[in-house]
């Protein structure tokens, strides 16, 4: 992962519905949802939520399936391992705090 795509997956998940949509989605794992189903959790009208969801299909972070009319949702956990890869490694050069605190986050912040 370089810099712009980073910065595109940060502002990507910057966004009160687009991370409540993603953690839904992650609990929900390895099944899908719809639209309408995200729109019920997130409290919001599925024209929005299929915008949001949009933004996080542009980078990678969910993928989209048909099946009829409707269109099922599911978190792609290897472009969400990638950034924070590029987080802990890139950006914070492995260190070795940083690092334990994502293995122990409770004990950190």
């Amino acid at each position: 992962m370089n810099d712009d795509l980073a910065l595109n997956a940060l502002s990507a998940i910057a966004n009160e519905t687009r991370l409540k949509i993603l953690k839904r989605l992650v609990k929900a794992a390895p099944n899908a949802m719809s639209a309408g189903e995200l729109a019920e959790h997130v409290e919001a009208t599925p024209s929005k939520v299929s915008f949001h969801l949009s933004a996080l299909e542009d980078v990678g972070f969910i993928s989209s399936s048909r099946e009829h009319r409707k269109i099922n949702y599911t978190v792609n956990f290897q472009s969400l391992g990638a950034l924070l890869n590029y987080l802990l490694v890139d950006c914070c050069a492995d260190n070795e705090v940083v690092r334990n605190c994502c293995i122990q986050s409770k004990n950190c912040c």
